[in-house]
């Protein structure tokens, strides 16, 4: 670790890493919010289309995190790879003035989401080796407190931008990626940390799936995560639903900040409660508030039922995020971490993948009930089986691992 002199507290890293994140989270935020309205109302491209860039673009992130962190052990650097990331991300803001259909929009969502995933592990990295391990904790947490804050003044910043410039998506991108310029140049301060990299923490071997094979809880865990994953529908696909029902395009953000209002005021509290009375239980009312919003989306044609329903999903991400991390940490070996840790991305990256191109066709076909119905099943039959896992010890009673769950997650590895 370093010993640098510190900035309102906290290490000098630290703080600069804090402002690289909300300025970026603001930028990326913005764009987001309005994304949605951008492709179906202005480019044309039908939720589909809509649904298959964002699947891509979220799965995308979540696999170059697998890469990312083991290429960061392998060049022994953290800054260079997630300077690089942020970089990545922020230079495709300005391109979307130019852009005229679904192959550029494509493009750029997938570079920009390579970006954050090529990013988060070395930044995290980063911090690890810039503090002491006393202060992980305050450190992480005002890491998440200035992406939360990046992430709910970006909405606002939408809607206070349409009510000025009405339309004007042009300069909206442009100012988006002004935003985004303030975090490289915050990033241009932070300095590699002096801790050294040991060679033999490097990782060259591939994930082995054998792991799961011997670990039939992290099997039947990450299997009802995938499963669950299949119904998680892209957030840019479900911002669609405000405008089916008449709420004006400048308002939409408005539903992306209650979304992000939501998580940011329940966060913490989750946090606490998981270390009471476990990850399986925030888990569990976590997937089901997620089932609740997907439902009232599917059945409801008026504004304030919507907005309850994005403020209500909210508290999905709130409580399994950092819950999912932390049960499949406990449900491995220590020197195993980073694989168990691996394949839970891959799930996730897989299934939402899969969630964009089933809930865009969908929605195309058969309209937006029908992808929330399809949402919320597939979701309840992921709680179902990470029900029977986590509170009937259903595994102890399993002498085989299943074939199929095995067969799906190798398939997210190759």
């Amino acid at each position: 670790m370093d010993e640098e002199k510190r900035i309102f507290g906290l290490h000098r890293n630290v703080f600069l890493l804090g402002l690289v994140s909300f300025f970026n989270d603001a930028s990326n935020q913005m764009i987001q919010s309005v994304m949605p309205a951008y492709l179906s109302l202005v480019l044309g491209i039908p939720p589909f289309f809509v649904g298959l860039i964002e699947g891509f673009a979220d799965a995308v992130a979540s696999f170059t995190r697998i890469f990312s962190g083991w290429f960061s052990d392998r060049i022994k650097r953290r800054k260079l790879p997630s300077a690089l990331g942020y970089a990545l991300s922020v230079a495709t803001r300005p391109f979307f003035t130019i852009i005229s259909g679904f192959k550029d929009a494509f493009l750029l969502r997938v570079i920009d989401r390579a970006g954050k995933g090529f990013r988060e592990p070395p930044r995290d990295a980063l911090i690890v080796e810039s503090v002491h391990k006393n202060d992980l904790g305050i450190s992480f947490g005002f890491q998440r407190a200035m992406d939360a804050a990046g992430a709910l003044i970006g909405p606002l910043l939408a809607i206070w931008f349409f009510k000025l410039y009405d339309g004007d998506y042009g300069r909206f991108f442009l100012v988006s990626f002004w935003v985004g310029l303030l975090s490289i140049l915050a990033y241009s301060f932070v300095r590699e940390a002096k801790k050294p990299i040991s060679t033999e923490a490097v990782i060259k071997e591939k994930l082995d799936i054998q792991l799961l094979k011997r670990n039939k809880e992290l099997l039947f865990f990450i299997t009802s995560v995938f499963i669950f994953g299949l119904g998680e529908l892209p957030i840019a696909l479900m911002l669609l639903r405000p405008l089916e029902i008449g709420i004006k395009v400048g308002n939409v953000p408005l539903m992306y900040f209650l979304y992000g209002l939501t998580f940011t005021l329940t966060a913490i509290p989750f946090g606490k409660w998981s270390s009471k009375v476990g990850e399986r239980i925030v888990i569990t009312v976590g997937f089901l508030a997620s089932i609740a919003a997907y439902l009232v989306l599917a059945t409801t044609g008026t504004l304030w039922p919507t907005v309850l329903a994005f403020a209500l999903y909210g508290l999905y991400p709130a409580a399994t995020e950092g819950a999912g991390r932390v049960l499949t940490a406990k449900l491995v070996e220590p020197q195993l971490l980073a694989t168990g840790e691996g394949f839970l991305n891959a799930a996730i990256g897989f299934s939402s993948l899969l969630a964009g191109l089933i809930g865009g066709i969908l929605w195309t076909k058969l309209g937006a009930q029908t992808a929330f119905i399809y949402g919320a099943t597939m979701s309840f039959s992921g709680l179902v089986i990470f029900s029977l896992v986590s509170f009937n010890g259903f595994f102890k009673k399993m002498h085989w691992a299943p074939s199929f769950a095995a067969l799906i997650l190798f398939f997210c590895y190759n």
